[in-house]
């Protein structure tokens, strides 16, 4: 038995972190990290590097990943996180289309492109210190989070920073019936 608790919130949330929030506000803890269902395969050096991050003073953390196949760049339920290029590092901008866009190739890339061309998965784990996680509660949706449906997209617009780790770690989002799929074939071969 792993032992923990659960605490039921109030259905009218609008995202895992309102939700996340309110739970908080029992717990009472200084820093929150949301490990959502949809990644099965969290490691425990990706929770150490969202604390870590948090640790550093950041007020939101998360992760990304090189993509490794212009498949999956082009896939919108592969969200893409563009990141400023010296660590530490922090999320720029978040979105369900291929960014950076490949103008010279008119958005058409093939997996050398992207190898060469470093392009970032964001994964869906995420490290809040509980003051912006309470800040965030209150703030309403803005443009681009309701055009994305990105909830991480609200923390930006407000002019917060989110820092962010590049991991190795291997990982399968399951965020669809498909994904549920490629994860049961990879449990098996593993």
């Amino acid at each position: 038995e792993a032992g923990g608790n659960a605490i039921l919130t109030s259905p009218a949330h609008q995202s895992g972190t309102d939700r996340l929030a309110e739970a908080n506000r029992e717990v009472r803890a200084d820093h929150v990290i949301n490990v959502q269902a949809d990644e099965p395969l969290v490691t425990g050096g990706q929770i150490r590097a969202l604390a870590g991050m948090l640790a550093a003073g950041a007020p939101m953390a998360t992760l990304a990943t090189p993509f490794q196949r212009a498949e999956d760049f082009r896939n919108p339920n592969q969200v893409k996180v563009v990141l400023a290029m010296t660590p530490p590092h922090r999320a720029l901008f978040f979105s369900r289309s291929p960014l950076p866009f490949a103008r010279d190739r008119q958005g058409e890339v093939d997996d050398a492109w992207v190898a060469a061309n470093p392009c970032y998965k964001h994964l869906g784990l995420y490290g809040y210190r509980a003051d912006l996680l309470e800040r965030f509660a209150t703030l309403p949706a803005g443009r681009l989070e309701r055009i994305e449906k990105l909830e991480q997209l609200r923390v930006l617009e407000n002019g917060y920073e989110i820092a962010c780790t590049v991991t190795a770690d291997p990982t399968i989002g399951v965020d669809t019936p498909e994904d549920a799929v490629k994860f049961e074939q990879w449990l098996g071969g593993a």
